[in-house]
């Protein structure tokens, strides 16, 4: 929306990390009445709350009904979220940092920890963090700044640390966990090559669709015509410039889809993707700093930056999460720590550099391949063709690796070093897709879990099959957000996001499904 509709959203970015800027208290008399109600109702069920921590069949044995308490609860929470984004915004971990002060607290005075103290007390920390991250805005960056800058920002990289904080002292109690693949169904061969001609064959015909679909029709005669040099002016301006667009669909879903595989074994995590490890965010960082501080720089400049911010949070997270040894919980942690602060960063740089012309920023943000030239393709490329022939060679060390901790360690697999090479082949692989179309989100999660339910979970299969899926996958929303709202267009990552977000849910619902039977 704030794409489509500049002028009418100018400001709403920064107001999405928080803002403290009001006209008047009107806002806050209407709604603080909802929030003094919320409060006392959970300082009531303060004792409830407790008993709960006994677990589901304690609370049970103690008369408490779990699910009608949750319920409430729940009812609670959505209220006081809802109350403090229609009064700031919505300001995010502000729900985690205060909660874990007051517990913090409570090692030296434990009756701190009792919900009716825990909640009211959890409030006031709430309103230390805020108040705190909006001073300490005004005394780094002066008075403007802290208007400017959302507080969020800082809550945001506060909660980062604390995150890092709560996942140091995280211990991986699922040492089992079960692989991504282990309720993919084998496949012969015969049926795993008919995907693979298949999804060739789909996928050409994705390429063909985006040459020919746009804000401009063209028909397949036109493009054999410009193949051969003989259209017009106005066609071959066309073709010229969109035949970078969908290769640069194709190549960069083809690369986050590796990726994906790639973490998902490492971490051991059918939910992981390179988002989650805090690789896309890093990327996205470096990439808007040269866009925001040095305008006029060129292709190389914007991939060096990506890349550079994608080693670097790679490092930081795998740096963190190392504690006499890798923990996939604890990595996965991290890389959700490091993510959140990469996006709080990328906030603070468009906000202080340019406020007033976000568009740009999160176009790029959102995934797009508008005005792609045949150059900004070659680092994805070259990426490719020398990370993918690395990970086939280690297919069978993926395989071992999504088992578990100790398999590997038994059959002689240098865990760490296999997971520092696997890993670090997914970090170019994301860097450079970050480079040449933006930030893309979900192409890393969804193309992994269709190849293993189509071709089984063997990586020597899911690996082809998953980066022609992401490429599909990548090409369709890319040709899917240039036509159906032309001549405005749809940036491929929230096309994706459409997509990925109802296959997401539908993940965990599985998920919990099969926990509960």
């Amino acid at each position: 929306m704030m794409i489509l509709f500049q002028q009418e959203t100018t400001g709403l970015y920064a107001w999405g990390s928080g803002a403290l800027t009001q006209k008047d208290l009107s806002v806050v008399t209407q709604v603080g009445p909802v929030i003094v109600v919320a409060l006392a109702a959970a300082v009531l069920l303060g004792p409830r709350l407790d008993v709960l921590g006994l677990g589901d069949e304690g609370a049970t044995v103690l008369g408490v009904n779990v699910r009608r308490l949750r319920f409430w609860v729940t009812l609670l929470a959505v209220l006081l979220a809802t109350a403090a984004v229609v009064i700031a915004g919505p300001i995010g971990f502000v729900g985690l940092c205060a909660p874990v002060v007051v517990r913090l607290a409570g090692r030296w005075a434990p009756g701190l920890l009792a919900h009716r103290l825990l909640v009211p007390l959890s409030g006031l920390a709430g309103v230390l963090v805020v108040l705190a991250a909006d001073v300490s805005l005004r005394a780094l960056f002066g008075g403007q700044s802290g208007v400017d800058v959302p507080p969020g920002v800082v809550t945001a990289l506060v909660g980062a640390a604390v995150m890092v904080y709560l996942a140091r002292r995280h211990r991986d109690g699922w040492p089992a966990r079960r692989p991504p693949g282990v309720r993919a169904a084998h496949r012969s061969r015969a049926v795993f090559a008919a995907f693979v001609l298949g999804g060739t064959a789909l996928l050409a015909g994705a390429v063909v669709l985006g040459m020919l679909l746009g804000d401009t029709f063209l028909r397949t005669g036109d493009v054999g015509l410009w193949l051969r040099g003989r259209t017009n002016m106005g066609i071959t301006f066309v073709l010229d410039q969109r035949y970078p667009r969908v290769l640069a669909a194709v190549l960069a879903g083809a690369a986050l889809a590796v990726a994906g595989t790639i973490i998902q074994a490492v971490c051991r995590n059918p939910l992981a993707e390179p988002g989650v490890l805090g690789i896309t965010s890093g990327a996205g960082v470096g990439a808007i700093s040269i866009i925001s501080f040095a305008p006029a720089a060129g292709l190389w400049a914007v991939t060096g930056a990506a890349g550079l911010g994608a080693l670097v949070s790679f490092a930081l997270v795998y740096g963190l999460a190392w504690k006499g040894g890798l923990s996939s919980d604890r990595l996965v942690l991290m890389g959700f720590a490091v993510a959140s602060a990469g996006t709080a960063l990328t906030v603070l740089i468009i906000v202080e550099t340019d406020p007033w012309n976000t568009a740009t920023a999160l176009t790029w943000l959102s995934g797009s391949t508008y005005g792609r030239t045949p150059l900004q393709l070659l680092p994805v490329a070259v990426a490719l063709a020398v990370v993918v022939p690395l990970v086939a060679a280690q297919r069978r060390e993926l395989d071992l690796l999504s088992l578990d901790e100790h398999t590997p360690r038994i059959l002689g697999v240098p865990v760490e070093r296999a997971r520092l090479t696997a890993l670090a082949g997914a970090v170019l692989l994301t860097a450079t897709a970050v480079s040449a179309i933006g930030v893309v989100g979900f192409v890393g999660l969804v193309a992994p879990h269709a190849a293993r339910a189509l071709v089984g979970g063997g990586h020597s299969r899911v690996l082809p099959v998953a980066a022609l899926l992401g490429a599909l996958l990548v090409s369709l929303a890319d040709t899917l957000g240039r036509t159906a709202i032309a001549p405005a267009q749809i940036p491929a990552g929230l096309v994706t996001a459409m997509l990925g977000t109802p296959y997401f849910v539908w993940l965990l619902w599985r998920s919990r499904a099969g926990q509960e039977s």
